[in-house]
């Protein structure tokens, strides 16, 4: 088994964008890999959608949250899109170590890869 550690960055707002995000970093767990994930950019308006139930996205985010796969959302663009309540009320954490949005480089330095979605 590997050790390699990976980080989703989300950055696109399209479900069916998102969906796949979802799924990798719950395969990467399931293989028992180190797979997390950033909610960037437009991806956080999807935060107060599929947190609905009946939203087609909320199991498989509902396992990924549960999993502790998400590992931040960005500060900055949740307060421009605003949506920093709904990322609030969700338990999830508004990281923005540069400028108000997570850095990708924080990452890299705990061996991290980075994928951008």
């Amino acid at each position: 088994m590997t050790s390699e550690k990976i980080v989703l960055f989300a950055f696109r707002g399209e479900p069916l964008c998102f969906i796949h995000v979802l799924l990798n970093a719950l395969d990467l767990h399931d293989r028992g890999l180190e797979g997390k994930i950033v909610i960037e950019g437009d991806a956080v308006k999807l935060v107060p959608l599929m947190s609905k139930e009946g939203h087609f996205l909320e199991p498989l985010y509902r396992q990924a949250k549960e999993k502790g796969l998400i590992v931040a959302a960005c500060k900055a663009c949740s307060a421009k899109l605003n949506v920093t309540e709904a990322v609030l009320e969700e338990g999830l954490p508004l990281v923005g170590h540069i400028a108000g949005h997570p850095a990708m480089g924080k990452f890299i330095e705990q061996g991290y890869r980075i994928i951008t979605f």
